[in-house]
């Protein structure tokens, strides 16, 4: 091998590193600009609409006409804002995979990307994961203006809030990954309907897991759900209310989020080379 062959051959894994990740950025900036361009509205709409609902009815009728406690706002508040974190990085994964793996097959085009098909999926988590983090965001806000008295953020943990945003987005969008992957297109409706009904009210989104412990079956049962992990990190970093242990809340989430995040990355690459 000449000096010149063994120079190409060590700065070859450089060159494709260095295009895999020009590959990455550039998928990033044709989603960013999709949704600028074309899904702005239909983004903001699928993602505030329900948690506005949840806030207005659960926390400022019930509590007006005296079905409610009046402080319960508080405790709504992290659990609205985990769901809507969880559930728009899902759905932002799931249902955009189901069409391009079955109808558009849009899937191909980014597969054909200078990066390994794997980096795909990751990319896909990535950007539906900062949906989510978007949408959750704009969540308080709109509790400032609903909740009698305003959001009450005064106890508010600012690392642990950006750290939970950042974890449960990816987890959300792991999950999403592997809905995407291993439901066929003609059975995405049914499955999202037995999915996310559980996992929205066994989430501990409306209520906090401490407090169950008059229901210590339930109790158990919301520690098999991811989104609980995201609702009490939340309730922990943004109120001052009894929550779940630390330690459990990290543990839930990472191990959580290797199971789904394998998972989805195994039923990708399995679709992929199909």
């Amino acid at each position: 091998m000449t000096a010149r062959s063994e120079l190409a051959a060590a700065h070859a894994p450089v060159a494709a590193t260095r295009a895999s990740a020009t590959a990455f950025w550039a998928l990033c900036q044709r989603d960013g600009w999709n949704l600028i361009r074309h899904e702005l509205a239909a983004f903001l709409a699928q993602s505030l609409l329900q948690p506005l609902f949840y806030l207005f009815i659960f926390g400022r009728v019930l509590p007006e006409i005296g079905s409610g406690r009046g402080g319960y706002g508080t405790t709504l508040l992290p659990g609205v804002v985990a769901l809507t974190l969880f559930v728009t990085a899902l759905q932002n994964v799931a249902l955009p995979l189901v069409i391009e793996f079955s109808f558009t097959k849009e899937i191909e085009d980014r597969l054909l990307a200078p990066l390994p098909g794997w980096l795909v999926a990751v990319q896909k988590v990535i950007f539906a994961g900062f949906r989510g983090i978007v949408a959750a965001v704009l969540v308080i806000p709109l509790a400032e203006l609903i909740l009698p008295g305003g959001a009450h953020l005064g106890a508010i943990t600012w690392p642990g809030l950006v750290a939970l945003f950042i974890c449960g987005a990816v987890l959300g969008a792991s999950v999403g990954l592997v809905l995407g992957t291993a439901v066929p297109a003609h059975r995405i409706n049914v499955v999202f309907a037995t999915v996310l009904t559980p996992l929205l009210f066994t989430g501990a989104t409306f209520y906090p897991w401490q407090g169950l412990h008059s229901l210590r079956w339930f109790q158990v049962v919301s520690l098999c759900n991811p989104l609980t992990y995201v609702s009490e990190g939340l309730r922990g970093a943004m109120t001052a209310m009894p929550h779940l242990g630390t330690g459990w809340i990290v543990l839930g989430i990472a191990v959580s989020t290797l199971v789904f995040l394998g998972l989805g990355l195994r039923g990708f690459m399995g679709r992929a080379v199909d």
